[in-house]
């Protein structure tokens, strides 16, 4: 792993025989090569003359001609020994302008302009950590230690604020349930489960890695890229593994959170803090349907997100209940496997194919990300610009588009119109199975799904689909809705999460009652997705309204929140302040402005009904707004919402 090579890197590129450089650079995307040289010498000339073979920012959008390929290598070449011959220091970032037109050629599309600070700041061209929050004034070592911060969950957010808890010096805890870092990740061990946005984007912008074996890493891989992180940032002394946050009550009167932690054993005890900064996430409880009969069933059953590895599938009869991301993941692994298996889909999915799905990094490409200074940046932004903010303008509404019942506009019918082409052939032409696994909503009225073989798993001799609901279990199946018993050997529910209710099943009780009693069951609201008036010190990561369901990163998100975080950790504790809450108008305000968003996009489709939206409708786990915009928000902090007391 390694965050990007640094200047004294040319001396070693251009100690290689010349036929060796040349075949390394040969292995390399030309798209982040280009930057890479636009970058070093200066030279804009190439920008115009690769601009139209580039339709888009996925390498596979890319279509260099050779020639102009090797003439790029060229140059890059003489501008490695340039640099190594006169021993020069890696240039500072492009300025606005020339930054504008190499993004632009670079991702086939004028990027917008807002776009550029967070591209910056996310690349990091500078030393450390672009995102850090900086002291601004000296802290007596006397005030930070009467600081305790505690952090609950121990996945990517979580670690993400331990990390830079650590970095400032601020005294906290991590409290973890399970018996090792990688929260979801830690959890979802199932055949098949994968990240589906390409990993080299999908992890720490202060610590990326050039060594990942797959574009979108699986399972294995994502754990042990949190394992290193963690071992690296020494944080084992700051952790409390198989320890789980049961309650946390606010006290007024000394201005600190009460909380009370359950160990392994069942035992209790307390812990007083400072400040309360939840890391659960909305992917940390799974959900099982309530369905007559469950207890009577004979067999093993169990939960995608608790997968028994002791158990043999082989040849055995499957019941897979659920079609959402970890099943679609799942069922083309359990079929290849089972002896049969049945699949109940309650309703369809859109799912995009995606070349690089299963593709492995070629070695070639680990050393550019490796060796070549300024490479994995590059090549970072054309991931963050490939799976970001490009669709969101058309998931937007039409209100004269003739077709809403199954699109929005024009350009998303195309979407619909090829994905169907797509499921067609993947089906092999079989159109009662298609008519089965197409959607009556919108393409992204859903999570967009990536099609991990499920399409031609279906079409498999052992495996059968039903379609509508599950009536209920019985000691030796599963009864569809026309009451048809589907013998089962072993069920597996892929049914997903407790996403719209957040810090479940914890007790989280503020200046003015619980938090669980201010959003009922499924209607969880907080500022920015991060604070909530009533709970002073409390802040939330990957909390409500956070969820990229339009694509980037969910580690970029937490990544802003942790900064936002960081920011009023800064002013309460130089301030010497003991508490810090957000004010009733911002928030209602916020709030307002959220949901006149979402009601302009694909998610409150009333022809949709997803994990995206409680029971009267509105949308309460995805995040609308721009990743730029999104970053723009919480990249500072304004005093003026909040209350602070001394």
């Amino acid at each position: 792993m390694t965050s990007n090579p640094d200047s004294h890197a040319f001396q070693d590129l251009v100690a290689s025989p010349p036929e060796v450089l040349e075949a390394h650079l040969a292995a390399l995307d030309p798209v982040p090569l280009l930057l890479v040289y636009t970058h070093l010498s200066g030279d804009e000339s190439l920008l115009d003359r690769f601009r139209p073979h580039i339709k888009g920012a996925w390498s596979f959008e890319v279509d260099i001609p050779e020639h102009l390929q090797a003439e790029l290598r060229a140059k890059v070449t003489a501008t490695f020994r340039e640099y190594a011959a006169n021993d020069r220091p890696l240039p500072p970032a492009p300025d606005a302008e020339r930054l504008q037109r190499m993004c632009d050629v670079a991702v086939g599309q004028v990027v917008p302009p807002e776009y550029l600070p967070m591209v910056l700041e996310e690349l990091n061209f500078g030393t450390g950590d672009a995102k850090s929050v900086p002291w601004r004034k000296p802290v007596p070592r006397e005030v930070l230690d009467r600081y305790h911060v505690l952090v609950i969950g121990a996945g990517y957010s979580g670690l993400a604020m331990a990390i830079k808890l650590k970095e400032a010096g601020i005294p906290f805890t991590v409290v973890e349930k399970n018996d090792d870092v990688g929260g979801t990740w830690y959890e979802n061990s199932y055949p098949g489960v994968a990240v589906d946005t390409p990993n080299h984007f999908y992890s720490y912008s202060f610590r990326t890695s050039s060594d990942w074996d797959h574009y979108f890493a699986q399972g294995p891989e994502i754990i042990d890229y949190i394992r290193t992180v963690y071992r690296e940032a020494d944080l084992a002394d700051h952790m409390r593994f198989e320890q789980e946050v049961v309650r946390a009550v606010w006290d007024d009167d000394g201005r600190v959170w009460a909380v009370t932690i359950r160990r392994k054993d069942g035992s209790e005890y307390q812990l007083t803090v400072n400040a309360l900064v939840s890391g659960t996430g909305l992917s940390n409880r799974p959900s099982i349907p309530d369905i007559p009969g469950l207890e009577d069933f004979r067999g093993p059953s169990f939960h995608s997100a608790r997968w028994d590895h002791s158990l043999d599938l082989a040849g055995k009869r499957i019941v897979q209940i659920g079609t959402g991301a970890s099943g679609m993941q799942l069922g083309p692994k359990v079929a290849e496997v089972a002896g049969h298996l049945t699949i109940f889909q309650r309703s369809p999915h859109w799912a995009r194919p995606n070349p690089l799905l299963y593709a492995e990094v070629s070695d070639g490409l680990k050393w550019g990300l490796e060796h070549v200074p300024f490479y994995t940046k590059w090549w970072r932004f054309q991931l963050l610009y490939a799976t970001s903010d490009g669709m969101l303008p058309h998931l937007r509404k039409d209100p004269d588009w003739p077709e809403p019942e199954t699109s929005l506009n024009a350009f998303n019918k195309g979407i619909r119109e090829q994905l169907i082409a797509h499921m067609r052939e993947q089906l092999k032409g079989d159109e009662d199975l298609l008519a089965k696994v197409t959607p009556s909503f919108p393409p992204y009225g859903k999570r967009m799904l990536r099609d991990s073989n499920w399409f031609s798993a279906l079409t498999r001799d052992n495996v059968e689909l039903v379609t509508g609901p599950v009536r209920g279990i019985t000691a030796t199946g599963v009864v569809d809705e026309d009451g048809v018993e589907h013998a089962a050997d072993v069920i597996i529910f892929a049914t997903g999460f407790k996403a719209r209710t957040p810090l479940f099943p914890m007790d989280i009780v503020g200046t003015d009652g619980s938090l669980r009693d201010k959003w009922g069951d499924d209607d969880p609201r907080a500022h920015l997705g991060i604070t909530v008036p009533h709970f002073p010190n409390l802040f939330i990561l990957y909390g409500p309204g956070t969820n990229g369901g339009h694509g980037g990163s969910a580690v970029f998100n937490s990544e802003c929140q942790v900064r936002y975080t960081m920011l009023a950790l800064r002013e309460l504790i130089e301030r010497e302040a003991s508490s810090l809450e957000v004010r009733r108008e911002p928030f209602d305000a916020y709030q307002a402005e959220f949901d006149a968003e979402h009601e302009q996009l694909v998610w409150t489709h009333p022809g949709v009904n997803n994990w995206y939206k409680n029971k009267a409708g509105r949308v309460v786990t995805n995040n609308p707004w721009r990743l730029s915009r999104y970053r723009n928000m919480t990249a500072t902090f304004d005093t003026d919402e909040y209350e602070i007391k001394a």
